[in-house]
């Protein structure tokens, strides 16, 4: 196994999929393989599952949400690369880690809203508010959705998850990052230098949740989604 070699890559899956030799292991993913053999920080991944396209010490909102997102690393979970790099609906510096909480915790409660409703998370792109996915929801249901209702909704949705996760055996301890990304700093290119600066953003995120400082939602915020 060589990094760039197709034949492999090809033949790997075929015996991914055939649970044959290593491919039995590899199936298995990242994590399990790096623990197998001693060295499960070796796995770029956050709760067992690996990163999707992105490299977080260069994109300071990403990194959150890879360790906060309720399924392990993902960026359907809360797109902040719309504003960091696609400028949409606003145009924020990937570089920065101010203010990546607030944007996050937007972003994450507004795609719980557009995934419980049916419609794709791609539809963002083209419409960009809550407004317009209230517009539609009113128009199928015959429901008076306001805008505000409809971002609670995500905000209720999302701290379920997090209950869920919580009694599943999860702590603070898991909305975390791998060691690299944290203290190994970009070699090369326009990101040189960086780390995610992911203890300066948790705390305000957890603080913007409603949550305590071990990241559960306090009784307070539980009364006022009525959960």
């Amino acid at each position: 196994m060589k990094f760039g070699d197709a034949d492999a890559l090809v033949k790997l899956v075929q015996m991914m999929g055939e649970r044959k030799g290593i491919g039995d292991l590899l199936a298995q993913g990242s994590y399990r393989l790096a623990e197998h053999y001693g060295h499960p920080e070796l796995s770029m991944s956050v709760k067992k599952q690996e990163f999707p396209a992105y490299d977080p010490r260069a994109i300071k909102g990403i990194g959150l949400e890879y360790a906060t997102s309720n399924r392990g690393a993902c960026h359907v979970r809360g797109y902040t690369i719309s504003s960091e790099l696609l400028g949409w609906p606003v145009q924020v510096d990937r570089l920065k880690y101010e203010g990546k909480a607030g944007l996050t915790k937007a972003f994450q409660d507004t795609t719980a809203v557009i995934d419980s409703s049916g419609m794709c998370l791609f539809t963002f792109f083209g419409m960009g508010k809550i407004s317009d996915y209230g517009s539609i929801l009113r128009a199928a249901t015959g429901f008076s959705y306001s805008d505000d209702e409809l971002m609670k909704a995500g905000e209720r949705i999302w701290n379920l998850e997090r209950l869920f996760n919580l009694k599943a055996g999860f702590t603070k301890e898991d909305d975390t990052l791998p060691k690299r990304i944290l203290e190994e700093p970009i070699a090369s290119g326009p990101s040189k230098g960086e780390v995610s600066q992911l203890h300066r953003m948790l705390p305000e995120y957890y603080k913007l949740r409603g949550w305590d400082e071990e990241g559960r939602p306090t009784k307070e915020k539980l009364a006022e989604l009525s959960l």
